[in-house]
């Protein structure tokens, strides 16, 4: 079971993603929610301006741990989505702020607004969990960015109502029954500013032989970005605290 303290954070950071712009879906898992666990969908992330995925509108699962925020959250993208550092059969993200440099002083907006836009934006094909996205983007940087926008078109951009990709649910990965919490929907795009969302960044017109340079300017970016983060978590912290138990509350009534 998460603690008290444990607890009273994952409401709050979920709090501040349904009085954002995502439109979020509480997960219904008994078995998840008797471990002090958390998991929900944030169904409308937006790909970033100025990129190959802008027009892409992405569902994403959220898995928070009983140990929140001490232990990093799971994040994993539901619709298909063509990138070096993600799966595109399990939709699993190869990200150093989740998976290695971690801080609870991050929380889960950072990550949706920062630190997503960043790995969209400069993907690493040196740490690649999809080999031919990150062959593509270092031989052929042009090939990539025409196979990335054909794949947004295919399963990412808005279905028109009754068509025959939009009943089959084409581009989605199978998740658990959500239950619906409802969502101040709005837009939702993402700052793409700063660099090196994963453990580097390859420019999508970068050729190998810039792969060095180029990972030393989003580093240094992305150093940049991680401290305003955690400023801004720490600014928000208290304000989130004092919302969270509506959330509380409106979890019981479901």
């Amino acid at each position: 079971m998460a603690s008290a303290a444990g607890a009273k954070r994952q409401q709050a950071d979920l709090m501040k993603m349904i009085t954002s712009e995502y439109e979020v879906e509480v997960l219904e898992n008994p078995a998840t929610i008797s471990k002090g666990c958390l998991e929900f969908m944030v169904r409308n992330f937006r790909g970033p301006k100025d990129t190959p995925y802008e027009g892409g509108i992405y569902s994403l699962y959220v898995h928070l741990p009983s140990e929140y925020p001490f232990k990093s959250p799971s994040i994993g993208f539901r619709t298909r989505i063509f990138h070096p550092n993600i799966d595109e059969r399990s939709g699993s993200v190869c990200l150093d702020v989740i998976n290695q440099s971690w801080s609870p002083m991050y929380d889960l907006k950072n990550i949706f607004d920062v630190f997503l836009p960043q790995l969209l934006t400069y993907g690493n094909a040196a740490d690649p969990l999809n080999p031919e996205a990150a062959a593509l983007m270092l031989r052929e940087p042009e090939k990539f960015r025409v196979r990335v926008k054909e794949h947004t078109a295919k399963f990412a951009i808005p279905l028109t109502p009754g068509s025959k990709a939009a009943a089959a649910g084409a581009g989605m990965m199978a998740t658990p029954s959500p239950i619906s919490l409802g969502a101040a929907a709005g837009s939702g795009s993402s700052s793409t500013s700063g660099g090196g969302g994963g453990s580097g960044a390859a420019s999508g017109t970068a050729g190998t032989g810039s792969d060095k340079s180029g990972s030393a300017k989003t580093d240094g970016k992305m150093k940049v970005d991680e401290a305003k983060c955690a400023a801004d978590a720490a600014d928000e912290e208290e304000d989130a605290d004092d919302g969270a138990g509506s959330v509380v509350s409106e979890l019981s009534d479901l």
